[in-house]
């Protein structure tokens, strides 16, 4: 049994900040109602390739979409129609949590908005993620993660430095700001479920993806509120610790990550160049930093003499902090990656292959592990068991399958139902 197996979770987000939530919330053992639009679903379904097999589908399913939304159950309903959301209102009855990232008030026309579902529900958990957030000038704008890096200053502070080849803001690999604002929302979900346990009441979550990637900003942000000047963009140099940073090698790259002044000593004595170590310019980090440039390019001289993997012994056997920078395939083999079980192997009954990959939650909770109990749920997959536990007949289901407010797929066979 999960930490959260006695909680119901109705999942009316998509894309990735809210879905991530979503699946964390799968993970700890929720069962996660996934809410899509009949015939279409998630957009993310869409965005590939590259595609996984899925038998019965012409073009499989999208690796952006399996990468959210394993252990969760799909309803296919068209929640526009009065039906739907007839359907919606009797799920909430029985239902901890409802996740949405719908626009500032998207859901209300629908009468779908926390205000009107805690009348039937009291104790609903209702977490909004939005771009901007329920107030201020920018509430009633769209908000995708790739812009909130630019305006929340997050790209300002990445990618190489002005005068260096190829210098200009740079967004982050991943979808970094999304799987913040899912990671808080989570959080936010479970400290609304504990507040519940005292008083009995569910409560509003207003969670903004610019808010939350100005909140992450961490040190950065502090070092403008500190210093009263915006950090500038240093490329893989950190801004308050030096040397930490990627230098190359002779066949390579390694990154460098000293962060203590006895570090630095050990790091001289290795690689040979024991007067830098007691050098005035370099006796203390804060002295190191304000002469980065020079020390920099002394070390990088010298870096340039070995093999990645030759420093990475010899500094790892004198506690230096170093390593390689690895590809992601890479990663996935390397052998403390491995060792961890970071990769997956999920059955999947629609797939050609049998299973589906997959990458681990990292939590590792001794008395409720994660269960990797079903993949990614194939469009409307789940939608007639739903139904069903929410009271509703045969007879009713094939009505609003008929009207065209569901979409379902045989369990049976993995084909889209007539």
């Amino acid at each position: 049994m999960g930490a959260l197996s006695h909680i119901r979770v109705l999942d009316m987000s998509r894309i990735l900040a809210g879905p991530w939530a979503g699946q964390m919330l799968a993970d700890l053992g929720a069962d996660v109602i996934k809410v899509e639009r009949p015939q279409r679903g998630d957009d993310t379904r869409s965005w590939g390739p590259p595609w996984m097999d899925v038998r019965s589908q012409e073009r499989g399913e999208a690796a952006y979409y399996l990468c959210a939304n394993r252990n969760k159950r799909s309803l296919a309903l068209d929640i526009t129609s009065p039906q739907g959301q007839a359907v919606i209102r009797s799920l909430v009855a029985d239902c901890d949590i409802l996740l949405e990232n719908y626009k500032v008030g998207g859901l209300k026309k629908y009468g779908l908005d926390y205000d009107s579902l805690k009348e039937i529900n009291p104790r609903l958990i209702y977490c909004s993620i939005t771009g901007f957030g329920q107030t201020g000038p920018y509430a009633k704008r769209a908000g995708y993660d790739f812009l909130i890096q630019a305006m929340s200053g997050l790209m300002s502070i990445t990618g190489e430095k002005e005068g260096q080849p190829g210098a200009g803001p740079q967004k982050v690999g991943v979808a970094l700001t999304d799987i913040l604002t899912g990671m808080y929302a989570t959080t936010g979900v479970l400290a609304a479920l504990a507040a519940r346990e005292r008083t009995g009441e569910g409560q509003y979550i207003d969670v903004a993806l610019m808010d939350v990637q100005v909140a992450c900003l961490a040190n950065q942000s502090m070092n403008y509120l500190v210093s009263g000047h915006s950090p500038t963009r240093l490329g893989n140099a950190h801004p308050n610790i030096v040397p930490y940073q990627s230098f190359a090698t002779s066949d390579g790259y390694m990154i460098l990550a000293v962060g203590n002044d006895d570090q630095f000593r050990k790091f001289c004595l290795e690689a040979g160049v024991e007067h830098l170590a007691d050098d005035e310019r370099y006796l203390t980090n804060a002295l190191r930093v304000a002469n980065r440039e020079t020390l920099s390019a002394t070390l990088s001289e010298v870096i340039i003499t070995r093999t990645t993997a030759d420093w990475i012994q010899s500094l790892e056997a004198v506690s230096v902090p170093c390593g390689p920078i690895n590809t992601i395939g890479e990663a996935f083999a390397d052998p403390q990656i491995q060792a961890r079980g970071m990769r997956l192997n999920i059955p999947h009954s629609h797939s050609a292959e049998g299973s589906m990959p997959a990458v681990a939650n990292p939590l590792k909770l001794s008395g409720t592990p994660i269960q990797y109990d079903t993949p990614a749920p194939l469009l409307g997959e789940h939608t007639r068991d739903v139904l069903k536990e929410a009271g509703l007949s045969e007879q009713q289901i094939e009505q609003l399958h008929q009207q065209g407010v569901i979409s379902a797929v045989s369990s049976q066979e993995g084909t889209a139902a007539e």
